[in-house]
């Protein structure tokens, strides 16, 4: 927590008037058992009813004087504390943004929501609650001890041998509950996946009729969570009981003892009520502190998963020596390259690989499921970054260039199509956000996409739903190269982004590529060999390796690997 409090140092002005106004609250509910002392002790044993008036209204004005404290600190609390969590959800979605895949595949999407949204809440509650609560109950605790022993020195014996009892029964609770708040956010996180996965997948589910399933998986995930929150309450059940307790055990001993001094002389009515008072005053502040530390509990364990996050970094990082460049023919060459998730040799999923595409070239890259096609091309953009050997863009190392610049001349259309809620326009635009219209038409049209998106009522300002759920799987792979070709890349990757589009369709948007993106290098992952039969040149992968290089021509010939997949695909003998 004292890390992720560096958060209110731009709002520290309103950090520090709230707790001085809850000390003027505080200064004021002290003052309180004092008028009732009087008024008793005073005008009612004197019957000075003009005594009891005046001092009556003077407890209604401090008690005014102590509401526009309480309020005041209430508001710049809250303003500090929502300006902070606002700072640190910014923070972490820059963050999230900067990061690699490989940390987010790590990190996993439905941990990284709950981080945004459930751990900051909890992060920002107790900052509130601290700048108010944690003020008022020590101040409070302080301050009724002094007032209580100034009143009767011999009963403030009696507070001192039930708070040192109290705070000892605290510390063990909240030390048997702290781990567990911690699993709780685990259990939260294993929910919020599992219901992201069920949302996203929602027609997966129905059409395999697997709603039993998806809801037994749920369930058993929600069960978790209910289980360990009930551990979790049961533990902290423990500490009001024991507190409620201790506090009628002090207001029996308060009574008893002070009676016994009332009947002696040394103390007066008032001053024992006074004092029940300040004894009530101050174990109600442990109350609270016993509240407040459970929320700190709880408020540790997510800012520990927030700065987890925020001190993540980045596995691809720009070299110091990186740099712009301004333009790019687009010749790519892979040297030697290797890579593997994990890092380690033995589980790489690409071996060896070594090809060169020339500028204006239509390179296909073909192969099994599984074989590394949609790897080696994530690699180009660096989405992942190689373990061994080099890619070279032009000549140069792509790490010697800025990730940001070298993704600008690089046109990626991904194996799952990705939209945005918005109109079409905005999501074809989303490439180049000061496209023209007439660019965006033209981006459509090479992209096959212009004619039916003019079919729509409102044509490029048609409204997508989410994920665009209102059109076709072709429709929105069409946008999504239209996206792709409206940047002009000088290499345009096709990561099996045409699998939804017909095979008429599909050569009307490569024969629009080579006429209209004729020096774009290509590079086309693809699943069906009819869609790189033109090809320039044709990569086949098997098992993470280069197995053949060449045209359609040549491989039929000299590759036994691509002829077995096109006598599959096509059923014809060769």
């Amino acid at each position: 927590m004292i890390k992720i409090s560096k958060y209110l140092k731009p709002y520290l002005l309103f950090a520090i008037i709230a707790p001085l106004l809850m000390l003027l609250e505080v200064s004021m509910d002290l003052l309180q058992p004092l008028f009732m002392h009087r008024i008793i002790d005073i005008g009612i044993q004197n019957m000075d009813m003009d005594y009891v008036i005046k001092t009556l209204m003077l407890m209604i004005g401090v008690a005014l004087i102590g509401l526009i404290g309480g309020f005041g600190c209430s508001t710049f609390s809250a303003i500090a504390a929502f300006n902070a969590g606002t700072d640190i959800r910014n923070d972490l979605f820059e963050k999230v943004q900067s990061l690699s895949f490989g940390n987010i595949d790590r990190l996993e999407t439905g941990n990284l929501i709950t981080r945004l949204t459930n751990d900051v809440v909890q992060v920002q509650q107790i900052m509130m609650m601290g700048m108010r609560m944690m003020v008022r109950a020590p101040f409070q605790i302080i301050g009724s001890f002094i007032m209580a022993f100034i009143i009767s020195p011999k009963l403030s014996i009696i507070l001192v041998v039930i708070v040192p009892i109290i705070v000892l029964c605290l510390v063990m609770v909240i030390k048997k509950g702290y781990p567990l708040f911690i699993i709780v956010q685990d259990k939260l996180d294993k929910l919020n996946r599992v219901m992201q996965e069920n949302l996203a997948g929602i027609r997966v589910v129905k059409a395999f009729v697997r709603k039993d399933y998806e809801e037994e998986r749920f369930g058993n995930a929600n069960d978790d969570l209910m289980d360990v929150t009930i551990r979790v309450s049961r533990v902290m059940a423990y500490i009001m009981p024991i507190m409620m307790f201790l506090l009628n055990i002090g207001v029996i001993a308060v009574v008893w003892f002070g009676g016994i001094e009332v009947n002696d002389g040394s103390l007066q009515v008032g001053e024992v009520m006074a004092f029940i008072n300040y004894l009530l005053q101050l174990l109600s502040s442990l109350i609270m502190i016993a509240s407040m530390l459970m929320m700190v509990s709880k408020a540790e364990a997510s800012s520990n998963r927030i700065l987890e996050v925020l001190n993540t970094n980045p596995d691809i990082i720009d070299e110091e020596n990186a740099h712009e460049i301004e333009q790019m023919k687009g010749k790519l060459v892979f040297d030697n390259v290797s890579f593997s998730y994990s890092g380690d040799k033995e589980e790489a999923i690409l071996k060896n690989i070594s090809f060169t595409a020339m500028p204006g070239e239509f390179v296909a890259i073909l192969g099994a499921t599984g074989s590394g096609k949609t790897t080696l091309v994530s690699l180009i953009p660096r989405l992942y970054d190689v373990d061994q050997g080099e890619i070279t863009i032009d000549g140069k190392n792509i790490r010697k260039i800025k990730s940001k610049n070298l993704r600008k001349h690089i046109g990626m259309v991904m194996q799952q199509t990705i939209l945005f809620s918005g109109t079409i326009l905005d999501n074809i635009k989303y490439g180049k956000p000061q496209a023209s219209f007439e660019e965006v038409v033209e981006a459509s049209a090479a992209a096959e996409a212009d004619k039916f998106i003019k079919e729509f009522q409102n044509g490029y300002e048609t409204n997508l739903g989410q994920r665009g759920v209102n059109l076709s799987g072709g429709q929105k792979q069409r946008i999504a190269i239209a996206r792709a070709l409206i940047t002009k890349p000088s290499i345009l990757i096709l990561d099996d982004s045409t699998s939804a589009v017909d095979v008429t369709t599909e050569a009307f948007i490569q024969n629009a590529l080579k006429d209209k993106f004729i020096n774009t290098t290509v590079l086309m992952v693809a699943q069906r060999i009819s869609s790189v039969l033109e090809a320039d040149k044709i990569i086949v992968l098997e098992e993470g390796k280069i197995v053949a290089t060449g045209n359609h021509n040549e491989l039929i010939k000299t590759s036994e690997v691509y002829k077995d997949i096109y006598r599959s695909q096509l059923s014809e003998v060769v």
